[in-house]
C-alpha cells in the first residue's frame, strides 16, 4: 500500500473504520460485492449499491462481501426512489445481518435517519445543496457526502463540488466527504484543501476490473473526456420523478428515440428486461443495445486513462497525491 500522507489522516478514518479516506460510490448494480470488497481490502470504504434490489439479492451480496473481506461495509439505499414496503424490508434484512453503516441519497428522510440511529447504526447521507445538508445533519447523520454537479449518475444538486464544499463545510459539525469531479490525486487534494475529510468515487471505480459494469460501458468511460458527458433528464423510466443524470452521449441523448414507444425493450440483464429510457445502466451480463442504455459517467472521466483493479486505482491516486505534495513542498 502507498504511504498515506499526514494531510489525509483525518477524523473520518476513525468514524468509518477504514485506513484510507476513499469511499466507493454506491452505484446501483455496479457496486456489488466484488468491487466493494476490493475497495475495502485496499484500505478504503466499501459500499454496496442496492437501490430497489430485492431483499434476497441484498442478503446474498452482504454474505458474498464478507466471504471476500472483513473490511468496513455500508449498504446504499435511496428511500424516495423505493417502494416503502420494499425499503423497510431492505432495512430489516440489513439489520438482521448486522450491517453497521448505511449510505442514503436523494430527498432527506429524517424519520429513517432517526430510526437507524435508534438502532445504533451509522448514517452517511449524500446531499447536493445546503438545505439537504442542514436537514440531514439536524436529523442525526454521522457523515455527509457532498455531491457536486460534475458527478455521474443521478445528480441531486446544481452546484459544483468545489463551490459547495467551502459553503457547507464551515456550517457542518460532522465529517464531509466530497463527490463529483474527483478521480486523481490533484482533485483529491483540491477537495481536502476546501475542508473535505474524504472522497467518494464512482467513475474512477466504474472503470475497474471488479466493477459489475458492462465492458462497453467501461471502455467508453476510459475513452471519454469531461466535455463528453451530458446532464439530461432522458433516463427517468423507473425513477419516482424526472430527475437529472450525467451520462455519455448515445442514441437516446441524440434524440433518435424521440418518437419511439416507451415500452421498447433494449436488452436484458439480471434476468430482467431493460426498457428504453430506463435508469438502469448496462451491467456485466447485459445483452442487446447496450450503448443505448444509461451510460453513467462523471466529468472526472478525463482523469481516468485505463482500466485496472480497484487497488491499482487507489494506488494511482495516492501516488499522484504524494507527487503533488513533493512538488509543492520539495
Amino acid at each position: 500500500m502507498v504511504t498515506l500522507p499526514r494531510l489525509l489522516k483525518t477524523p473520518l478514518l476513525h468514524t468509518l473504520g477504514c485506513e484510507l479516506p476513499i469511499m466507493l460510490a454506491g452505484m446501483g448494480g455496479v457496486s456489488r460485492h466484488q468491487l466493494a470488497a476490493a475497495v475495502s481490502n485496499a484500505g478504503g470504504f466499501g459500499v454496496l449499491g442496492m437501490v430497489r434490489e430485492p431483499v434476497e439479492r441484498i442478503r446474498q451480496e452482504i454474505i458474498a462481501f464478507r466471504q471476500l473481506s472483513d473490511g468496513p461495509l455500508a449498504v446504499n439505499l435511496i428511500p424516495a426512489a423505493t417502494d416503502r414496503h420494499l425499503l423497510m424490508d431492505q432495512i430489516a434484512t440489513c439489520l438482521s445481518l448486522k450491517v453497521h453503516s448505511f449510505v442514503l441519497f436523494w430527498q432527506v428522510d429524517t424519520a429513517l435517519i432517526r430510526f437507524l440511529k435508534k438502532e445504533g447504526r451509522q448514517v452517511i447521507y449524500q446531499v447536493g445543496n445546503q438545505g439537504d445538508a442542514d436537514l440531514a445533519q439536524s436529523a442525526g447523520a454521522d457523515v455527509l457526502i457532498v455531491q457536486g454537479h460534475e458527478a455521474g449518475g443521478h445528480v441531486r444538486g446544481s452546484t459544483s463540488t468545489f463551490t459547495l464544499l467551502p459553503q457547507i463545510v464551515p456550517n457542518c459539525d460532522i465529517p464531509v466527504v466530497a463527490a463529483g469531479g474527483i478521480a486523481s490525486g490533484d482533485a483529491l487534494l483540491a477537495a481536502f484543501t476546501l475542508g473535505a475529510q474524504g472522497v467518494s468515487l464512482g467513475t474512477a471505480f466504474l472503470a475497474t476490473h471488479e466493477a459489475n459494469a458492462h465492458p462497453h460501458h467501461k471502455q467508453r468511460v476510459v475513452r471519454a473526456n469531461a466535455d463528453d458527458t451530458l446532464y439530461t433528464t432522458r433516463f427517468t423510466r423507473n425513477w419516482h420523478e424526472p430527475a437529472p443524470v450525467r451520462v455519455l452521449a448515445n442514441a437516446v441523448t441524440r434524440g433518435e428515440y424521440n418518437n419511439a414507444p416507451r415500452d421498447i425493450i433494449l436488452g436484458e440483464q439480471d434476468g430482467q428486461p431493460v426498457y428504453l429510457f430506463s435508469t438502469d445502466s448496462p451491467l456485466a451480463d447485459a445483452t442487446g443495445k447496450v450503448d443505448d442504455m444509461a451510460l453513467y459517467c462523471g466529468q472526472s472521466c478525463g482523469q481516468v486513462h485505463q482500466q485496472c483493479s480497484a487497488a491499482e486505482r487507489i494506488d494511482q491516486i495516492l501516488n499522484d497525491v504524494n507527487r503533488c505534495l513533493k512538488q509543492q513542498h520539495p
